[in-house]
């Protein structure tokens, strides 16, 4: 039996696998638990934005290994965010010359959990769902699974996203918002004949088109460095809009099958530009689904223990900052700086990461929010 800690983390997910990683490699015994039954993504989005901050958090939690394997499929590098009237008037652009070649800029959601899992195979268990906890008498915290079954270390760490069970026993006060935006995600892969129809910009990275109604739409390519084996290049398409303007309550939204969901994105934006109609009217009819934004409300310290939070579990934010994965890396890299410092008692490191963690990752969902307010012009 190992006589390093046990640490176990609920989610598999952006935050959790580079926690895994870095722990993994500075010697502990760690355990991941992922509800998803397989490797592949369930309907999350497509694009991943990694920002500097992002970058250096990678370069800390990952190997040499991983570390190349995701730069490697990662997209060819942007240097663009612009925003459009919905007549493809363009209305600001910001650019980032220079950008170092070995800068990982965006990348896809399922290329990026795989090179996350580069030499995980055995300590992360896939179809495994932490359900609920408790404190054993000695200190240490004993999961139970959903699936059946019980596991017990000495630190949890709820990386389980915004429907996170170990937040709801940990700080069952604490509140997710809906900020009343539903957002339809969907690709639209490139090939000869759609590649000519994407403007030059929407390659350079992230633009955002929007109507006086307050619908918007966001357009970005990922257009692998090197392409993993099954994958094409694509052009995500996101449309946002609140119900009223897509004319469909949750329950219907909801129900719609990826075809019914693409036929509203295109009757949401039938009097656009036509090349931004054309952009929905030729991406994949089955590679759209919903999502609601929400946001998680401030929450105050707690006692530190052997539960911590991480990533989406404790400050969910909206996307329109493009910094919701980057801050879970941050994350990871703070508790696994502080868990790994021999100066500090479990508790303590956990109590200095929490210290750090929660001001500047509330501090960001404030952020999100501001810039979700001038989006689509709703307030939290």
């Amino acid at each position: 039996m190992s006589t390093h800690p046990r640490i176990l983390i609920a989610g598999g997910g952006v935050g959790g696998l580079a926690l895994a990683q870095v722990l993994h490699h500075g010697g502990l015994d760690v355990a991941v638990y992922e509800q998803d039954p397989t490797p592949r993504i369930r309907n999350q989005g497509y694009r991943i934005h990694i920002d500097p901050d992002g970058n250096a958090a990678l370069r800390a939690c990952l190997p040499r290994a991983a570390l190349d394997r995701i730069r490697e499929t990662s997209g060819v590098s942007g240097d663009l965010v612009a925003g459009y009237t919905h007549r493809l008037e363009q209305v600001m652009a910001q650019t980032f010359p220079n950008v170092p070649a070995d800068e990982i800029t965006h990348v896809d959601r399922n290329a990026f959990r795989a090179g996350l899992l580069t030499g995980l195979t055995d300590i992360v268990h896939f179809g495994r769902t932490v359900a609920d906890y408790r404190i054993t008498e000695s200190g240490r915290v004993r999961v139970e699974f959903a699936e059946g079954g019980t596991d017990e270390g000495d630190l949890l760490v709820g990386a389980d996203g915004v429907g996170s069970a170990v937040r709801r026993r940990l700080l069952p006060h604490a509140e997710i918002a809906d900020l009343g935006i539903r957002c339809l995600y969907g690709r639209m892969t490139i090939t000869e004949a759609t590649a000519a129809l994407i403007p030059d910009d929407f390659y350079r990275g992230f633009c955002w088109a929007a109507d006086e109604s307050g619908c918007g739409a966001g357009f970005a390519g990922v257009r692998f460095r090197t392409r993993p084996e099954g994958a094409s290049d694509y052009l995500m398409t996101t449309l946002a809009a609140t119900n009223e303007r897509l004319g469909v309550t949750d329950e219907e939204l909801y129900r719609r099958t990826p075809k019914q969901l693409w036929q509203l994105a295109v009757e949401a934006t039938a009097d656009w530009h036509p090349t931004l109609r054309e952009l929905f009217a030729r991406a994949d009819t089955d590679a759209f689904f919903p999502i609601t934004i929400r946001y998680a409300r401030r929450v105050d310290p707690w006692q530190p223990g052997p539960v911590t939070l991480l990533g989406d579990a404790i400050h969910t934010m909206p996307p329109t900052g493009g910094v919701g994965a980057n801050t879970a890396l941050r994350d990871a890299a703070t508790l696994a700086e502080q868990l790994l410092s021999s100066e500090r008692s479990r508790t303590d490191a956990v109590a200095a990461y929490e210290t750090i963690m929660l001001p500047r990752g509330f501090d960001t969902v404030d952020q999100s929010l501001r810039l979700a307010g001038q989006l689509f012009g709703r307030s939290a």
